[in-house]
């Protein structure tokens, strides 16, 4: 009854702003976080139409430009339980990392919208389903994550301009191939989640070498980045990032992420991606958020 009341109020408040002459363009961020609840909604119910859509809207999966409605939009059966939200109300962007379902098949779930005028105008998604005979299964995903939805601590928010310079500084480590060389600024409780799995940080359960700025890691000289949202407010930075071909990842395939990093007083404090093993030579084809 709880959940069904605050979902009543978040469309009538999203409803009474939509009015209002005073915000005609900007969507605030509650709005922001409202269009991602109305998208996922959209999504299992196989209706586009109950979305504010822009007469041009774009939508790409994985890359791959397609009609809204078609790809995962066909087949998705239901919501996880798992939704990290990023938002940038300067550039009117709203992106997520969710669990979503196709039948039993869990799917990670990126999404990126680009908002304009209170519509949306473009959603870039990147799309992984989680094999049945996986080794490792998602075990982080049963609740939020830890830091990530946490306040920043007062005084200790930073700039816009310098939490791109430390997020930038961590995909410098992976095309060196080393945290240390590339000096990134680690916080010592600083975690890592990527799938769902802890990858670093206390709680490591893929490897021995747990320990973030020192593991071994693989070199990447053909990373390329692009910047997805900067969230002022939360301290985070999402990178869509194309790891390059390094022969590891299938033949002539990159690991392709939206990759998001909790940044205040100069360090990193959490790190969550979601990630799909794309042809090497995928682009993101999305202006950045500078």
């Amino acid at each position: 009854m709880q959940r069904a009341f605050s979902f009543a109020v978040g469309v009538l408040l999203f409803a009474a702003i939509a009015a209002s002459p005073a915000h005609a363009s900007t969507c605030p961020r509650f709005c922001l976080q409202g269009m991602l609840t109305r998208y996922f909604d959209a999504m299992v119910a196989h209706d586009p139409s109950h979305l504010p859509l822009a007469a041009d809207v774009r939508f790409t999966e994985d890359s791959h430009q397609l009609q809204l409605g078609e790809g995962l939009w066909k087949t998705v059966t239901g919501k996880g339980h798992f939704r990290q939200d990023y938002i940038d109300q300067k550039q009117q962007l709203a992106a997520a990392h969710a669990v979503l379902f196709e039948g039993d098949t869990q799917i990670l779930y990126s999404v990126v919208l680009h908002v304009a005028d209170r519509k949306i105008a473009g959603v870039e998604t990147i799309v992984y389903r989680v094999p049945a005979d996986a080794r490792q299964k998602p075990n982080q995903l049963d609740k939020p994550l830890p830091v990530m939805n946490g306040p920043v601590p007062a005084g200790k928010r930073m700039h816009r301009a310098e939490m791109i310079r430390v997020a930038l500084s961590y995909e410098e480590g992976l095309r060196v191939g080393s945290f240390v060389q590339a000096n990134v600024p680690f916080a010592p409780e600083a975690y890592r989640t990527e799938n769902g799995l802890r990858t670093a940080g206390e709680g490591c359960s893929t490897s021995k070498d747990c320990a973030i700025r020192t593991q071994k890691i693989l070199q990447h000289p053909d990373i390329k980045p692009s910047l997805a949202v900067v969230d002022e407010q939360a301290g985070i930075v999402l990178l869509w990032m194309n790891f390059g071909d390094t022969h590891s990842y299938g033949p002539s395939n990159a690991l392709v992420t939206f990759e998001a990093f909790k940044i205040w007083g100069g360090q990193i404090h959490a790190i969550n991606a979601f990630f799909g093993f794309l042809p090497k030579e995928t682009e993101r084809g999305w202006p950045a958020a500078e």
